[in-house]
């Protein structure tokens, strides 16, 4: 029986998770989503266009290959239409190779507007929501009050969608919400609720599976299997920055709950970071750059978010918690992505502890988020030439492989291969 691989991030997301499972896709037959949703936003770039995408797996563009929405995300039935829609005018046929858990949760309509009404409670201590549903969804899917994908064959699905979004707005009403002036995407409650239920129709066109049974008998076949992660390990609900985090399990033990795989089931851990830092939202960031050194991060990165637009914070690399990610993960292969963005730069740095009340520390404090954190940062040269054209890992600068070198020394983790650009083809495989 063959092992299922993972491939997650390992700061705060938007790491380049996306690109990486396109590139790995042609060595699996199966590639499957466990966790997230609409909040996550992988950016796909090849022949020249960019391709973004929220719950639908990586690997949708190889139309040979199977892909799985798991028991463990949530689903948007209108933003997957418009998904679908989007990977149409590409010429891609979904429904061909896209597969639907009938465990994974819908996010309904009045589960955004319970997002605004929470973020609105917390005032100056809300956690920069996505405001796409997913902590409400995954808090009913806890208290048990969810609906799910093969809820929608059920004779009473409509009356059962009622009773919950009658709890919702009586639940917003007693936040002091104002439900009769909210608006998702310029609608009215009442208006995107009409789109969301029309676009039902698109969710039943793709074939409903148990898919836990039908993971297990892939792997009992052997045929490969990636999963693929959203969000990432600084953002997990147990061990991230809580909480400033996301509602599911982002590291590798929620491959297990969230697709319904055994422990034992688990092969390569694939962690993917960036060669600096950047962080979607509020929540703690030792290593945030707050000159210009960091805006010159952000705009030579293109640091936007796939799914907000907000700009991202951005900072240098942050080796404690790339350590805790490696860690927490049983990381086995690390991907480094985006050292291109620094090329210009005279010197880069790296933190390699934190000191806390004139104490140096290797670990992640529980006070993270309250705690004054001074990063302790090495500084190396930089490369200071362009990395496009290159081919081969061994022809990458000396001073980026030095670079590069600390990081495998740090995590203790072998670096497998470097991105150096948005495009698929130049992913470089170290021998």
């Amino acid at each position: 029986m063959t092992k299922i691989d993972v491939l997650l991030g390992l700061q705060w997301g938007d790491e380049g998770k996306g690109k990486i499972v396109d590139v790995l896709t042609p060595n699996y037959d199966v590639i499957a989503r466990f966790q997230g949703g609409p909040n996550a936003g992988h950016t796909l770039e090849f022949n020249g266009t960019k391709h973004v995408l929220h719950i639908i797996p990586s690997g949708i563009f190889h139309q040979e290959k199977i892909n799985l929405i798991g028991n463990g995300v949530l689903i948007e039935p209108r933003i997957f239409r418009s998904e679908i829609e989007a990977l149409e005018e590409k010429g891609v046929d979904a429904t061909r190779n896209l597969l639907i858990s009938k465990k994974a949760h819908l996010i309904l309509p009045t589960h955004r507007m319970m997002d605004a009404a929470n973020e609105q409670a917390k005032g100056n201590m809300k956690i920069g929501s996505t405001l796409k549903g997913i902590g409400p969804a995954y808090t009913d899917k806890i208290a048990r009050n969810g609906l799910r994908v093969g809820d929608l064959m059920a004779d009473d699905f409509r009356e059962c969608y009622l009773v919950l979004k009658e709890q919702h707005v009586r639940q917003a009403v007693t936040l002091g919400f104002d439900i009769n002036n909210f608006r998702i995407d310029g609608m009215t409650l009442e208006e995107y609720e009409t789109l969301w239920m029309e676009s039902l129709d698109t969710l039943k066109k793709f074939r409903f599976v148990n898919s836990e049974y039908f993971i297990n008998q892939c792997l009992k076949e052997d045929m490969k299997v990636l999963a693929e992660g959203a969000q990432a390990m600084m953002l997990d609900i147990d061990f991230g920055t809580y909480p400033f985090v996301t509602s599911s399990n982002t590291i590798t033990a929620g491959v297990c709950t969230g697709l319904g795989v055994a422990p034992s089931a688990i092969g390569r851990v694939m962690g993917i970071t960036k060669a600096y830092c950047t962080r979607v939202g509020a929540g703690p960031f030792p290593t945030e750059l707050f000159d210009a050194t960091g805006r010159l991060l952000c705009e030579q990165g293109h640091e936007y978010g796939a799914t907000t637009g907000r700009p991202r914070r951005c900072g240098w690399i942050d080796l404690p918690a790339l350590r805790y990610a490696c860690m927490i993960n049983g990381v086995t292969d690390l991907f480094v992505t985006k050292p291109d963005v620094m090329n210009n730069f005279d010197t880069v740095n790296m933190c390699t502890s934190y000191n806390i009340n004139g104490r140096d520390t290797d670990e992640i404090p529980f006070e993270y988020n309250s705690v004054h954190i001074d990063p302790v940062l090495t500084t190396f040269e930089g490369w200071k030439q362009s990395l496009e054209g290159i081919t081969e890992y061994d022809k990458l600068p000396v001073a980026l492989k030095e670079y590069l070198a600390a990081i495998e020394k740090q995590t203790g983790v072998r670096i497998a291969a470097v991105s150096i650009s948005p495009d698929r083809k130049d992913v470089l495989f170290k021998s």
